[in-house]
């Protein structure tokens, strides 16, 4: 306990809540972060990554015989002289991929038991990619939601886009937590969850590289469908964010009933019941696995991320393995 609050005083953070000054420090950790794309680029305007599209690049590629049909400006008389034949000279086409985050500030996003809520760290691992992405000089854009509201952020350059991103993640961070205070709970569900996105759908241009960041417990068929229809055009990295308490029980010497409320409904758990805490653990291995697979289905990239612990952490203990 001692060592995550000393993390969190180094931070600029306090675990519940959102602000500029400890989303900006990760402008010094793009390093943890690979962007690199794993997929053929298939945006149709010009940027700095090299496609496996042979073009009217920049980039040499190869030089193969003439064809009817070719521009004469990219005959290699070099080559042609030394074989005799005429050459042509191929290049790589150069095209720019955005970056669009979507980051859920839904209600069961602020939770959280050890260090922070899911949802601040949600805010940590979008300024992390914002900032990487800059860093490369690719194009940031995003879509952020809650229950109440959500906000669109087209892609653009340079560090203003970052920091507009930023600045609307600590805005409806906060307006999501106050509402979770004064109601406790709300009707965000499944629809909600789908609706933003379909939403992404629309805002996402292909050759985008897209993350969404979620704990992912109202991913529904229609939402599926959705993520599924981005991923032809798209490559997806889905971090699923939990908290370790969603995972199992927390250890007791003694048995000890505990009361549980979410704002209107109440119950009563046994802490330190062998047979309480295997049905509490197999309920989320079971929802964590159809999570995972029907990520899978969709084409995304499922990687799991821990609420309990810094992301640079757990990003420098992936590179390792």
């Amino acid at each position: 306990m001692q060592e995550a609050q000393e993390w969190l005083q180094s931070h600029y953070a306090d675990g519940c809540n959102v602000s500029i000054k400890e989303l900006i420090q990760y402008r010094g950790k793009t390093g943890l972060m690979n962007l690199s794309p794993s997929k053929t680029i298939q945006s149709k305007l010009a940027g700095s990554y090299v496609t496996k599209t042979k073009g009217r690049g920049m980039e040499f590629d190869e030089a193969r015989h003439y064809q009817p049909g070719d521009d004469i400006r990219a005959i290699d008389w070099r080559v042609t002289a030394r074989t005799g034949k005429t050459h042509t000279k191929l290049y790589r086409e150069e095209k720019e991929r955005p970056v669009f985050i979507l980051a859920d500030f839904s209600p069961s996003m602020y939770f959280g038991t050890q260090l922070m809520f899911k949802s601040v760290q949600a805010a940590h691992l979008a300024s992390l990619i914002a900032w990487s992405a800059a860093a490369r000089g690719d194009r940031v854009g995003g879509l952020v939601f809650n229950e109440l509201a959500h906000k669109e952020f087209k892609p653009l350059t340079r560090q203003k886009a970052v920091l507009s991103l930023l600045s609307g993640m600590t805005n409806l961070h906060r307006q999501g937590l106050q509402q979770s205070l004064e109601d406790g709970t709300s009707d965000y569900g499944q629809d909600n969850f789908s609706d933003a996105c379909a939403r992404l759908r629309r805002l996402a241009r292909p050759g985008s590289l897209v993350f969404m960041l979620s704990d992912f417990l109202h991913l529904s068929e229609k939402a599926s469908q959705h993520i599924s229809r981005i991923a032809k055009h798209c490559e997806i990295i889905a971090y699923q964010i939990t908290d370790p308490f969603e995972h199992q029980l927390p250890q007791v010497s003694v048995p000890q009933n505990v009361s549980l409320t979410d704002g209107t409904r109440s119950q009563t758990i046994t802490l330190g019941e062998a047979k309480t805490a295997q049905e509490y653990e197999a309920s989320h291995q079971q929802m964590s696995e159809f999570i995972a697979t029907s990520l899978k289905k969709c084409q995304a990239k499922h990687i799991p991320l821990s609420a309990a612990s810094p992301i640079e952490t757990q990003l420098t203990a992936g590179l390792r393995s």
